[in-house]
């Protein structure tokens, strides 16, 4: 399964005290790596670690891949953040629905789902998602 991660997956995966630790790697047996991110969610999963070491070794491991250019993007960013503004997105999440439009056969795994259930890829689509189970 190929998958555009966000922060909590990574977080996660590597964080040792994380609640979604066993749910992360079991996940991460099933997935196809190296998973696709953007550089926010790789500085939101530093900061949360408190670790740039961390996510800095799993770009030099190829476990994560950035696939994402905001520059290029900031016209369909804006959009983006002008129409979710009342769920006051940060930018992570604008850029994960983003990619989500631009590689349409990966699967977004988040543990943000209340937020990507609202969220849409061109406008009307769900974006197909990869969350834990509620508790």
């Amino acid at each position: 399964m190929n998958v555009i991660a966000d922060t909590g997956f990574l977080v996660a995966l590597i964080g040792t005290r994380d609640q979604f630790r066993d749910w992360a790697l079991e996940v991460a047996k099933r997935i196809t790596w190296p998973v696709l991110t953007c550089e926010a969610v790789l500085a939101e999963t530093a900061f949360h670690l408190e670790s740039s070491e961390r996510v800095v070794g799993m770009l030099r491991d190829d476990l994560v891949r950035v696939a994402f250019d905001c520059a290029s993007q900031r016209e369909q960013l804006y959009d983006l953040a002008t129409r979710y503004e009342d769920r006051h997105p940060d930018l992570a999440d604008l850029c994960l629905i983003r990619m989500s439009e631009l590689y349409p056969r990966h699967t977004v795994i988040t543990v943000d789902e209340d937020d990507f259930r609202v969220y849409r890829r061109n406008k009307r689509e769900a974006i197909p998602l990869l969350c834990p189970p509620k508790r």
